[in-house]
């Protein structure tokens, strides 16, 4: 504000205003500073939030990227390991069929031989009851072997089977009937074993065969 001043008698009635420094300049300058500091603390705060937030995104990122990595290869480990117990059951299989056709072949074989046993003691004239005693032992066996076989054996070895299977069922009926009167069936007799090699052991031969086949083995 203006003082006003008296400077004696000579200056008597003048009015002498004296300027004082205008507040409100300061006030503007305090304001600016102020305003500034309040940017530069927003700018601040401003790029800190800014680096948090990317740096946010870009752990939010790897996170995600961690994830999928983790879902790939447990989706990786699934595939192997589903391929691995695939190969586990083609292998078990093969060696139950592999274990069923052994025990399939040699009983078909261990009958035809018995029937040749029992005939020669028929066509001998020789006491039969143990040589039919073997007979029906291999001849149970065989038929417990060719049932086990029908629930693991594909459809050609299972046709195979079959057929040899009817071929000796055949001969053991023909052979029962011959051996149990050897005197009427003399010729009958003679003429079996040649029958039992013509007529059965083929069809064990293609038996065989094919089992080989599924197993994978050549001839």
């Amino acid at each position: 504000m203006a003082g006003v001043v008296g400077s004696g008698a000579s200056d008597r009635g003048s009015i002498v205003i004296k300027a004082e420094p205008y507040a409100g300049g300061n006030m503007g300058a305090s304001w600016t500073a102020l305003l500034i500091a309040v940017v530069g603390v927003a700018g601040t705060l401003g790029a800190a939030l800014v680096t948090q937030v990317r740096a946010d995104r870009t752990k939010r990122m790897e996170l995600l990227a961690a994830a999928e990595q983790r879902r790939e290869e447990r989706g990786h480990a699934e595939q192997l390991l589903r391929a691995e117990q695939t190969r586990q059951g083609r292998r078990e299989s093969l060696e139950r069929r592999r274990t069923c056709y052994i025990a399939l072949n040699t009983a078909a074989q261990q009958y035809v031989t018995e029937m040749t046993n029992h005939l020669h003691a028929a066509r001998r004239g020789e006491d039969t009851a143990a040589s039919l005693e073997s007979l029906e032992t291999a001849r149970l066996t065989y038929r417990d072997s060719y049932a086990e076989s029908q629930m693991i054996v594909p459809d050609t070895v299972s046709r195979a089977a079959g057929a040899a299977k009817r071929r000796l069922n055949d001969a053991y009926g023909e052979l029962r009937r011959y051996a149990a009167e050897p005197s009427l069936y003399a010729a009958e007799l003679e003429s079996a074993e040649a029958g039992l090699h013509q007529e059965v052991w083929p069809y064990i031969g293609a038996m065989k065969k094919a089992m080989r086949a599924d197993l994978g083995i050549e001839d």
